[in-house]
C-alpha cells in the first residue's frame, strides 16, 4: 500500500475521540491480527491457556519487580520466547525507544513456524497495545488511524497521551519515509 503525500497525522484530540468510540472492557486476551495476541498480566501467567493457545513467543511491556515480574524464567518450562520491556505506564516515559526492537521481535514471532505472539502489559490497555501499533506501522504499512481501527475492532485500548504523541511522531516519520520511498528500521 503506498501512501501519498498528502498523508495528515491527526491531532491528539481526534486520536482520543477514535480511542473513546469503542467502549466496553477487554477479553483476558484478544486476537488482533493474524497469531497476534493483545493481553493483560492474567493472560501472561496463565500457562495452561498460554498452551491451549499455542502462544510460542511473548512481549511484556510491562516487565520488571513493581510490574508484571514474569521473566523468562517463568516460562522456562515452556517453548516460549520471550522479550520484556521495562515501560512504565507514564506520558513521560520515552516507549518511541521500543517500538522498533519490538516489532522486529513480533514480526520474527510471526514469522517462525507455528509462530503466536502474545503481547501484554498489566491491563493490556495502554503500553502492550502502543507496542502493537508500533507494529502494524512499521511491519502492515498502516497508518497510525488504520493501525488504531485495527485494534479498536478486537479489543478496546486507551494508550495514554504521551504515547500517541509517541506515536503520531512514528506516523508522521513513517509517512515521509515512504514518500521518500525508504524502508523502515531493521
Amino acid at each position: 500500500m503506498r501512501r501519498s503525500d498528502s498523508h495528515v497525522t491527526p491531532p491528539i484530540y481526534e486520536l482520543l475521540r477514535i480511542l473513546q468510540s469503542k467502549g466496553g472492557y477487554p477479553n483476558q486476551e484478544d486476537q488482533i491480527w493474524q497469531n497476534l495476541y493483545l493481553g493483560d498480566e492474567h493472560a501472561a501467567t496463565d500457562k495452561e491457556n498460554l498452551e491451549r493457545l499455542g502462544i510460542t513467543h511473548i512481549l511484556n511491556a510491562a516487565d520488571g519487580i513493581n510490574n508484571v515480574n514474569t521473566g523468562a524464567y517463568f516460562y522456562k518450562d515452556m517453548h516460549i520466547a520471550y522479550y520484556g520491556v521495562q515501560a512504565l505506564d507514564e506520558s513521560r516515559f520515552n516507549m518511541y525507544a521500543y517500538f522498533y526492537p519490538a516489532a522486529k521481535f513480533i514480526k520474527h514471532g510471526l514469522n517462525s513456524p507455528g509462530g503466536k505472539v502474545l503481547v501484554h502489559c498489566a491491563m493490556g490497555i495502554s503500553r502492550a497495545p502502543t507496542l502493537v501499533l508500533a507494529f502494524l506501522m512499521i511491519y502492515a504499512d498502516m497508518t497510525l488511524v488504520e493501525a488504531l481501527e485495527t485494534v479498536l475492532a478486537k479489543r478496546p485500548i486507551y494508550p495514554n497521551k504521551g504515547f500517541l504523541s509517541q506515536l503520531r511522531e512514528l506516523d508522521m516519520k513513517l509517512a515521509q519515509e515512504r514518500a521518500g520511498d525508504s524502508s523502515p528500521e531493521p
